[in-house]
């Protein structure tokens, strides 16, 4: 793999990526459907807030309590 590559179209065709997919069992269009699903949020499921808002959300709930 080198520097140039800049789509996903040319990231999922190098040689090197498809053998570790292939070790790993996934399939470009696994990938193709998790990129699509994170683009765009599903209205039915969830959103969870990072990890630093809910620590902040916590603590801050333990120095009012």
């Amino acid at each position: 793999m080198n520097d140039s590559i800049s789509t996903l179209d040319e990231l999922l065709s190098d040689p090197m990526v498809l053998l570790v997919m292939e070790r790993d069992r996934v399939r470009p269009e696994q990938v193709r459907m998790l990129l699509e699903r994170v683009r765009r949020p599903s209205v039915d499921e969830p959103v969870v807030p990072p990890a630093h808002m809910v620590a902040k959300s916590c603590f801050q709930q333990w120095l009012l309590s």
